[in-house]
């Protein structure tokens, strides 16, 4: 039988201060939605380390029996040990009621956690803890599912579009840009085959921008691009393929419209052919980056991260390199007027993306 209360542990069981009856009600998500302050009764020992762990919005604001006991001055994760400040708190009725609330928004409640490795650290070495320790992990199995998923897709591609596969993958015909120009990429995304691949690399790409969300939030801070549940991996990785496709159809359009600006509309096919190719070309690693992520996470994730970023951000910048070094054979780049149009149609948008992707947290 389990027990009824738990001292010094956060759950899950959240409450709503209701106007019309003045009472704490159960919170309730659907119901509860614009709610921008949420309780928790708990029961504190001072004696013990209370340690919890949360994401915090930039001014979100913890209350213990309505006293202010902290205030987050950015967006980012944070540790608080309860405890430090039960002793300046009266209890009531032997609980302490914890309010969490933020002056514009519903406070991210399911970043709170019970910081359960610090409290083992802190504890006496000779001391050996009663209640059972479950150790946090992030759940890699719908990364493994997408990933296989994934190969399989490529497989499908070569069997049923060989010329086009050998033609964008093969390494031996990286510098032959004939063959490609000629082919189902002398107009990109005109043919159904042209499609798919890129569909596969969204899928791939976002797959790898899943699997550095869900790190960061599960060691730094939640993600602020799509506030999407760790729990709903599958959603995440379907929301970031859709972002990505759609990313990539609608920059033709945008350097069609700013060709028109600039009078410079005959590089635009180019431009946008070398683009994709670079991105279809460096896209077939990304798997061999996700598999990296599967092995080496749970040893070393700030280390992951790191290099998953990194290498985010090498293929975005590898693409718009080749641009410039191709679009500098058909005109020179030190002309102004084309170097300034480069510039807003890729190295702007190339910042705009890694902000989001790589540096938003």
């Amino acid at each position: 039988m389990l027990p009824l209360e738990q001292s010094n542990a956060i759950t899950g069981e959240w409450l709503v201060y209701e106007d019309e009856t003045q009472e704490l009600v159960p919170y309730v998500s659907v119901v509860h939605a614009k709610q921008q302050a949420l309780h928790q009764w708990l029961t504190v020992e001072p004696a013990q380390p209370f340690l919890i762990g949360f994401t915090a919005q930039k001014d979100l604001c913890l209350f213990l029996n309505n006293q202010m006991i902290f205030k987050a001055d950015s967006t980012a994760a944070y540790k608080l040990n309860l405890s430090n400040y039960a002793s300046a708190v009266k209890p009531v009725e032997g609980k302490m009621l914890l309010t969490v609330w933020h002056p514009s928004q519903q406070p991210n409640i399911k970043g709170f956690y019970n910081d359960v490795q610090s409290s083992s650290q802190k504890a006496d070495t000779g001391q050996r803890p009663l209640s059972i320790r479950l150790r946090e992990y992030v759940n890699q199995n719908p990364f493994i599912v997408f990933l296989l998923v994934i190969g399989l897709v490529y497989g499908w591609l070569r069997i049923n579009f060989p010329a086009e596969f050998e033609a964008l993958f093969d390494v031996r015909l990286a510098g032959r840009n004939n063959r490609l120009d000629e082919g189902f990429m002398a107009n990109p995304l005109s043919s159904w085959s042209s499609i798919l691949f890129v569909l596969a690399f969204s899928l791939s790409l976002a797959l790898l921008i899943a699997a550095i969300h869900t790190n960061v939030q599960h060691i730094r801070l939640f993600n602020r691009l799509f506030p999407v549940s760790e729990a709903d991996i599958t959603t995440k990785i379907g929301v970031y393929t859709l972002a990505i496709f759609l990313f990539l159809v609608l920059k033709y359009l945008f350097l069609k419209f700013m060709a028109f600006i600039f009078g410079l509309e005959e590089v635009v096919v180019v431009q946008y052919r070398e683009f994709i190719k670079t991105l279809l070309f460096l896209g077939v690693f990304l798997p061999f980056v996700m598999l990296l992520y599967l092995s080496m996470n749970t040893f070393i994730p700030e280390t992951i991260l790191l290099v998953s970023n990194v290498l985010v951000s090498l293929l975005l910048l590898l693409a718009v390199l080749r641009v410039f070094v191709i679009v500098n054979k058909k005109a020179t780049v030190l002309n102004l007027h084309l170097f300034s149009y480069l510039c807003a149609t890729e190295v702007i948008p190339l910042a705009v993306v890694l902000k989001l992707i790589v540096f938003s947290f």
